[in-house]
């Protein structure tokens, strides 16, 4: 029997049983549909914390700090580093060596220190932070009022929304244009040739070291400094969600200008303890192309660093949403199991029903095979136009889902965000899984109707 015949028969035969058959096909519909939106939802949950890792600018960021300073989170790591206090630290050198590495595009402290702004004769602390230039491509930025840095060391500020409500309550966006004072402590380092006040003593006979000091080797002096700034933007919420050091601040001002003020921060009291220049805490290196940083992340590590990504934790997020697709596939699957019973049902019902007709096709010659394929073409019709009906069905229960959850999150002052999506795969692998879910449903009436004895059909007949 020809493919097209056979499928034109399965067809006419379909149509012999409009409501049992029309309401097997919504049955498997419905488990297509329940399918679908179930995956779908997973699939949309995944794509949104993926959205909104990606927008915060930490899929290409690379967080780089010294042994020295930080244990790791695995202890297999630490053991083997049986002394980190031989490790190299976190220098100048080391940062301009991370520079020339490749694919990265830039190497920035992380620079975070307590000041005050000083306003309209009033004084407000926060916490200071540099941020580069690539933080203008941060989501945080893209409500940003008024603009952002025009230069890397230019003298302005950009103001947390609920920091500039301290200095301008009435109206925050005023403070645009308008210019603040930041008074900080500045880094100072006591020259070994300085005059001796504030250095501490030794008694004769006690061992001083060395003879030639570095100028930095008694330590540094804090010296209280102010600095004028233009406010230029107002951010409403911290950069980077809040995830980096630098976000957590209330005083965002260039990454270059932060290092020029020479700021005191809170590791300075350590550097000095080593000796030598200044060292830096952690230092972010952004890289090109986020498929590239465990490239980029492995090289760091040659040099003795210890490094975190964000890729690391999200190892673990991709597992959850592996296991959550699976159960919400086994769940949205169990409406498939009733339609597969409903298929059944509905074949054998036609193999009672049609034993005249079985036994006149294999009186004229049709084989065993010949009527296996027919109730494999009619339960496989079923499976198709299922399948096509519950992808329908499946993507306006998905609209309904975004519908009904953009207006509970613009309800509650939130950006309306699609938690549901239907990927292109899924539409072509729901309608092939309802047709295999279909043809297995078929296998126990399509044998069973090949077994039928001709002879014993027609003289019951």
């Amino acid at each position: 029997m020809k493919g097209y015949d056979l499928l034109d028969l399965a067809v006419r035969n379909l149509r012999q049983s409009k409501l049992r058959n029309g309401l097997t096909t919504v049955g498997i519909s419905v488990g297509v549909a329940s399918l679908v939106a179930m995956l779908s939802l997973g699939v949309g949950l995944q794509q949104l914390a993926t959205k909104r890792l990606a927008g915060s600018g930490m899929f290409d960021t690379v967080f780089v700090t010294s042994k020295q300073d930080f244990r790791d989170f695995n202890r297999d790591e630490d053991r083997k580093d049986q002394n980190p206090e031989n490790a190299p630290v976190l220098d100048e050198p080391a940062r301009l060596k991370m520079t020339h590495l490749p694919y990265v595009t830039e190497v920035e402290p992380e620079i975070r220190v307590m000041g005050e702004i000083v306003y309209n004769g009033q004084t407000h602390f926060g916490f200071v932070t540099g941020l580069p230039m690539s933080a203008r491509e941060n989501e945080a930025f893209d409500s940003l009022q008024g603009k952002f840095f025009s230069r890397s060391d230019a003298e302005e500020v950009i103001l947390l929304k609920d920091f500039a409500k301290e200095l301008e309550p009435a109206n925050p966006s005023s403070l645009i244009g308008k210019e603040v004072t930041l008074r900080y402590g500045e880094r100072q380092p006591l020259a070994a040739d300085s005059d001796t006040v504030g250095r501490p003593t030794m008694s004769e006979g006690q061992n001083s070291g060395s003879d030639t000091q570095a100028p930095d080797s008694y330590g540094f002096s804090v010296v209280r400094k102010m600095q004028p700034l233009k406010v230029i933007g107002i951010v409403d919420e911290e950069p980077y969600g809040g995830m980096r050091t630098v976000s957590r601040g209330r005083i965002f001002l260039p990454v270059d200008l932060s290092e020029k003020l020479n700021m005191a921060q809170f590791t300075d009291m350590r550097s000095s303890l080593r000796g030598g220049g200044k060292n830096y805490q952690t230092l972010t290196v952004r890289v090109k192309d986020p498929a590239k940083v465990e490239q980029v992340q492995d090289a760091i590590k040659q040099m003795g660093f210890r490094t975190f990504s964000i890729l690391d934790a999200t190892k673990s997020l991709r597992r959850f949403f592996t296991v959550l697709d699976l159960f919400l596939g086994i769940f949205g699957s169990l409406a498939l199991a009733v339609a597969t019973l409903a298929i059944i049902n509905t074949l054998v019902m036609a193999v009672l029903e049609r034993r005249r007709e079985i036994g006149v096709m294999k009186a004229i010659g049709a084989s065993d095979g010949d009527v296996k394929k027919l109730f494999f073409a009619e339960a496989g019709a079923m499976g198709f136009f299922g399948g096509l009906l519950g992808i329908g069905l499946g993507f306006a229960i998905g609209k309904a889902i975004n519908l009904g959850t953009g207006i509970y999150l613009r309800n509650h002052k939130l950006p309306a965000e699609a938690v549901w999506i239907l990927p292109p795969w899924l539409i072509g692998g729901a309608i092939v899984f309802s047709i295999l879910v279909s043809l297995i449903a078929g296998l126990y009436p399509a044998s069973r109707a090949a077994k039928l004895d001709p002879v014993q059909t027609l003289k019951y007949e």
